[in-house]
């Protein structure tokens, strides 16, 4: 092996070949520790649907994320922002990609794609790992036409000869990298300057997010593939959790038990702040600072994702922290585990998007009404503030059109509810929190509970929970 590689890199250390570099870096990619990844074939699929949706004569510029600073040198590890993964299957910052309608001619080639990428960096690499490069750009992604990032302001596009021009770039964080004239910054920068200040004022920024919420709202066979890995993980995390309950662990142990798991089968991230709620925690619908000891008379919300190659799950489950719900206890879980059952009964193809939610929070009302919790309708929303399902996919909260329900989407069935202490009902009702969430498919039939392998009957949770955890000493 030594005898093989010595050539190899006496030519890497000698040459100035970016050809040479761009050939090593194919070789010895990181995307190969991974080989489930989706295919470049889907990203090229991708953007002929999302060109066959852009009017005649016109052009789209996509932008990566930003790199994110967490505090001082340190930035937050690095997300691709999903429009442009979607399209493009590119991972790293400060790049664009150009989607055109029609093919135009660059440096005398035509083409209707263009994607600029961080060139390779041999120095940086030292530090922070191979970039793909122009040519890992076109070998493994196959976009037809690769440039590295600083031709975008070189490249003379003609914008004014186009009939519509569409933008989507993030909002939020976008900072100037003093050292580097081609960051995220200076590329929107050189977008602008392309064009004329009438032509900035017809820039289309809503059309284009209208064009992604269709594509990502339909998931195709390569995706769900990948979120049904995310939503096993997920389900592998909550049963272990269950397993290894105890009735003095800080709501941190319990977020390690499901983060541990979510590395150990893989996952790159979680898909969101872990939630993990105990006792008048349950009733903080987005609680995450998970420091409280619990206590064995509590219940606990536990709602996790794992994300797994861009995609993630979202599964929540209520727990008793001793193993046994209490009278009350049971009570709200069960009229909150009827309106999921009603929820998922509604998640049919053809039915509006909103049905599950009307089916869940007739169930809610009706029941809170019969225990004198409220007494009429409208007080629902004091105990149930949220709605019943979002899509999910490459975000958490994913991109759709929350039209009809179409099959091969993924919803979420959610139902909760929240009495805090202070509540206008019996004391005997305070701090009890239930949230059940399940990942639902939508199919041409029945829909297909993903996620439920999880129990979430009384009876399965308490049984469960007796059952010895592989983490338990």
């Amino acid at each position: 092996m030594r005898i093989i590689l010595f050539p190899i890199l006496f030519l890497f250390l000698f040459s100035s070949s970016q050809e040479l570099v761009d050939t090593i870096l194919i070789d010895n990619n990181e995307s190969m520790y991974d080989d489930d990844k989706l295919s470049a074939e889907f990203f090229n699929d991708r953007r002929r649907a999302f060109r066959a949706l852009m009017p005649e004569n016109s052009v789209a510029f996509i932008f990566s994320s930003p790199i994110r600073n967490r505090s001082n040198d340190v930035d937050f590890e690095y997300h691709q922002d999903p429009n442009m993964y979607y399209l493009s299957g590119y991972d790293e910052p400060h790049g664009v990609l150009v989607v055109l309608k029609d093919e135009i001619s660059i440096n005398g080639e035509l083409t209707n794609e263009i994607l600029y990428v961080q060139p390779y960096d041999e120095a940086d690499a030292i530090w922070n790992g191979k970039r793909l490069g122009v040519v890992g750009g076109k070998q493994q992604l196959k976009v037809n036409s690769v440039f590295e990032n600083s031709e975008f302001k070189k490249h003379n596009l003609k914008l004014e000869n186009f009939k519509s021009v569409h933008l989507h770039h993030p909002q939020n964080d976008v900072r100037d990298n003093t050292f580097d004239k081609n960051d995220l910054y200076n590329l929107i920068q050189q977008f602008y300057a392309k064009i004329s200040t009438q032509q900035e004022n017809d820039v289309d920024k809503t059309e284009i997010n209208q064009w992604f919420a269709f594509l990502r709202e339909v998931k195709t066979a390569e995706e769900l593939v990948l979120m049904r890995k995310a939503i096993s993980i997920t389900c592998d995390a909550q049963i272990e959790l269950m397993k290894a309950m105890k009735t003095d662990m800080k709501e941190y142990e319990a977020e390690a038990i499901v983060e541990y798991v979510f590395k150990k089968n893989g996952a790159e991230y979680p898909g969101f702040p872990t939630i993990m709620g105990s006792g008048e925690n349950s009733c903080v619908l987005h609680y995450v600072s998970n420091r409280k000891t619990m206590k064995g008379n509590n219940l606990l919300v536990s709602d996790v994702g794992a994300e797994y190659h861009g995609y993630t799950a979202d599964v929540s489950r209520t727990i008793p922290v001793d193993g046994h719900f209490s009278e009350e206890e049971a009570l709200i879980y069960n009229i909150v585990f009827k309106a999921q059952q009603a929820g998922i009964a509604a998640s049919r193809a053809g039915n509006r998007f909103w049905e599950p939610n009307i089916a869940a929070t007739t169930v809610i009302s009706q029941s809170l009404i019969k225990l004198g919790i409220i007494k009429k309708p409208i007080e629902l929303r004091r105990y149930f503030m949220h709605g019943t399902s979002h899509y999910l996919g490459l975000d958490v909260h994913d991109k759709g059109t929350y039209g009809e329900l179409q099959p091969n989407t993924v919803i979420t069935v959610e139902p909760g509810i929240y009495i805090p202490e202070g509540s206008p009902c019996d004391k005997k009702w305070w701090n009890i929190g239930v949230r059940i969430e399940d990942d639902v498919l939508i199919t041409d039939g029945e829909p297909e509970v993903i996620s439920d392998c999880v129990p979430k009957t009384i009876t399965e949770i308490e049984a469960l929970m007796k059952e010895k955890s592989y983490l338990s000493n």
